[in-house]
């Protein structure tokens, strides 16, 4: 069933066929941007397991765990109250995070390690970059960067809330901070880089974007260097 009434542009249906010339590839992705995303959450291995966040929550909700090898992934599997996922105690305890599974893929392939030093260059919000020192259970450094105030404040508030302690925030243009960086030899074992993008991933969770797209926005993010 199609829960929201946005439709695409002409401009941007026409590139994405160009990206999806197989006609049944672009109609199953027309189907599935038109169905709200699933309710994913990522326990806070900081602050507890994955075993007892299952128990807490299996009290209140329908919840799943699809991945053996990441138990940490969880899927609250039945519908939602509007804001029920994140008025929760345990959320606002940072037990867990609401992460789309797509946000949690780039951090289980870079695959951070306990000890690293690890450079998340665009941070904001956190999610990635709560989930990286999670994987590195608060061990090694993990630098922080983003370009906004606004956005670092909310960086800030989030690794607070999950139980942060082995990251540092920089405020910095991406670019320039590698430059600088660079010369100075530092070397990092893994960077992320998320950069603020057009947001066409997130059709499923914010509708809007189909509002909001126009070829514009992809050359002002291209330009964007934090």
């Amino acid at each position: 069933m199609n829960k929201y009434k946005y439709e695409m542009k002409p401009l941007f249906e026409e590139r994405l066929k160009k990206l999806m010339p197989n006609e049944e590839d672009f109609q199953a992705f027309n189907k599935i941007v038109h169905t709200g995303p699933r309710n994913f959450i990522r326990c806070n291995t900081l602050k507890m397991s994955p075993d007892e966040l299952l128990s807490r929550l299996t009290k209140r909700w329908k919840v799943i765990q699809p991945f053996t090898e990441h138990k940490e992934i969880m899927l609250i599997d039945q519908e939602l109250g509007p804001g029920e996922i994140g008025s929760s105690i345990e959320h606002q305890l940072g037990l867990y995070y609401v992460q789309e599974i797509v946000s949690m893929l780039s951090p289980l392939a870079l695959d951070p390690q306990p000890g690293d030093f690890i450079l998340d260059l665009c941070a904001s919000p956190g999610s990635k970059t709560t989930q990286i020192a999670s994987m590195m259970q608060n061990s090694g450094t993990l630098i922080a960067n983003d370009l906004k105030f606004n956005r670092v404040s909310i960086l800030s508030s989030n690794l607070e809330k999950n139980g942060v302690s082995n990251a540092i925030i920089t405020k910095n243009d991406a670019i320039a901070l590698c430059s600088r960086l660079s010369k100075e030899n530092w070397k990092f074992d893994k960077i992320l880089l998320d950069a603020p993008c057009s947001g066409e991933g997130t059709l499923r969770s914010s509708p809007k974007t189909f509002l909001m797209w126009n070829p514009k926005v992809i050359e002002k993010f291209s330009c964007l260097s934090g």
